[in-house]
């Protein structure tokens, strides 16, 4: 196992919970810097929630549980967890492509938060397969 791997992966994940806990915890107009900003109208789209949920809650939760497999994985590797850890990539990497679908072909509109955590995901996807183990 390449542990170097596992801490750029900790690291992208506990900066997309970052993210996520600003939209969770702060309200859209202050997170955003006002409700004139593209990032406003993205937080209070009718895409902000799924099934009810903000995003951002998902988004805290899916990091909480890749930033633990992942220090879990690197403190006593099993395959087990890296499939975790690589499925849940996956989701993530999904999750996102429709997210900056939505941004930029839908809304025309952007937000920081969001980007950061897309972002995350898909340098996440890009570790993942692109990183080969010795």
């Amino acid at each position: 196992m390449n542990k170097t791997k596992y801490i750029i992966l900790i690291a992208i994940f506990f900066i997309s919970f970052v993210a996520s806990a600003v939209l969770s915890f702060i309200p859209p107009e202050q997170a955003c810097g006002g409700t004139q900003t593209t990032c406003y109208t993205v937080q209070t789209s009718q895409y902000e929630k799924t099934l009810g949920i903000n995003n951002s809650y998902f988004g805290l939760l899916a990091f909480s549980v890749l930033l633990i497999f992942s220090l879990s994985h690197i403190k006593k590797p099993q395959k087990y967890k890296k499939n975790v850890i690589i499925g849940g990539i996956l989701l993530c990497f999904t999750i996102a492509v429709y997210f900056l679908y939505l941004q930029f072909f839908v809304l025309n509109a952007l937000c920081k938060y969001c980007l950061v955590v897309d972002i995350g995901s898909l340098l996440g996807l890009g570790i993942i397969l692109g990183w080969k183990e010795k």
